[in-house]
């Protein structure tokens, strides 16, 4: 529950806001501002959740979080300047930030380590969900002139994790709810980075997509909604692939299919070929979200390998918008999509040596000993 109502407050604004202020005429650098101070905010949250975890547990963790991403919502209820929307989105990025490190350590915590990525991706299912219906519904709302109603159905979902607090552990890491540190930590670096390069084009589709003249708004809906279909059920499988075969082979393909999804994207104008990309990019990352996450996870313990991944997640997120919009001012929409592919692509040698230093699974595992959740 938690995570579902917090991602469905956070995914619901992510086109609203930066379409209201395109609607009063801010430029698209200034539309990508309010995408950039909202996960800036959740990037320092991010940083900070491992260490607030330790100290506080993660119930406290949860319930800081879901305050501080619904509540500031109440601001935007009005129409309101652009500077508003800013401080009000990095305000609700600290809150986001809290709440997804907390419950992805607790997932992690939760699952056994021999179903650990069909679990994440079961998770996945469930993080899809808002995805696939928040972040069109977002669109359409703003589209239709009721970003009011949006601004009020982000501000009570982003609460309801205070409702979900009694259910939940309260413990901190290294109580006998932790599973302990885990001593490898080869990808630490090396798999966020690779995530990154994967959420710069995320963020980049999310906020500018429905900003693209060449993309009627209905176009732009289904194709924000077949990218959450497609990333949610490439996500599910990576999980269950990784855990027989191993999740370090996955990443490889994942970032292949992201940056062709991406150069598509230069057909523009071709409704098909915009539904196609997304279809590919959907896939693709999909894919890097269960794999990532997975490896992290063996190597390190559960609420830093979730800040890590939640901050290369959305440090990436945050920084596509930002760069997006000072170059599509001077290449236009459907070449900007095209380089951001090319950057994605830019994670190849990572995930290449993830490959080469991985350790493959049990061989009980890899010939398909570990049967599937039900």
């Amino acid at each position: 529950m938690a995570e579902f109502t917090s991602l469905t407050s956070f995914l619901l604004l992510i086109s609203v806001l930066p379409m209201r202020a395109a609607a009063a005429g801010a430029s698209s650098a200034a539309a990508g501002l309010i995408t950039a101070a909202l996960l800036a905010g959740t990037v320092i949250a991010e940083a900070a959740a491992a260490f607030a975890i330790r100290r506080l547990g993660y119930r406290v963790v949860l319930a800081a979080g879901a305050v501080l991403l619904g509540a500031p919502t109440l601001a935007l209820l009005p129409r309101e300047p652009q500077a508003i929307m800013v401080a009000v989105s990095f305000v609700r990025g600290l809150g986001f930030g809290l709440c997804g490190v907390a419950t992805g350590a607790l997932t992690a915590l939760l699952l056994p380590p021999e179903r650990r990525g069909e679990g994440l991706g079961l998770l996945g299912i469930v993080s899809g969900v808002p995805a696939i219906v928040a972040l069109p519904a977002g669109a359409w709302l703003a589209g239709h002139h009721q970003a009011t109603v949006a601004a009020a159905v982000a501000m009570i979902a982003g609460l309801m994790p205070l409702a979900a607090l009694r259910w939940l552990p309260g413990g901190r890491p290294g109580s006998p709810m932790s599973g302990g540190p885990v001593t490898s930590s080869r990808g630490a670096l090396r798999l966020p980075l690779v995530f990154a390069a994967c959420t710069v084009a995320a963020g980049v589709i999310d906020s500018f997509l429905p900003l693209a003249s060449a993309v009627p708004s209905s176009i732009c809906s289904a194709a924000l909604l077949v990218q959450a279909i497609a990333a949610t059920i490439s996500r599910w499988q990576a999980g269950r692939h990784g855990d027989r075969y191993g999740h370090a082979r996955l990443l490889v393909p994942a970032i292949v299919v992201s940056a062709l999804g991406m150069a598509v994207m230069i057909w523009l104008a071709s409704p098909v070929a915009v539904l196609a990309g997304m279809v590919l990019f959907g896939a693709g990352f999909g894919v890097a979200e269960n794999s990532t996450f997975a490896l992290l996870i063996e190597q390190l313990p559960e609420a830093k390998a979730s800040a890590l991944w939640n901050l290369a997640y959305d440090a990436g997120y945050g920084l596509g918008p930002a760069m997006f919009g000072l170059f599509s001012a001077r290449t236009g929409y459907p070449a900007a999509f095209a380089l951001t592919g090319v950057l994605v692509l830019a994670a190849l040698p990572g995930a290449l040596r993830e490959r080469k230093a991985s350790v493959l699974p049990a061989a009980g595992r890899a010939t398909g000993g570990v049967p599937a959740l039900s």
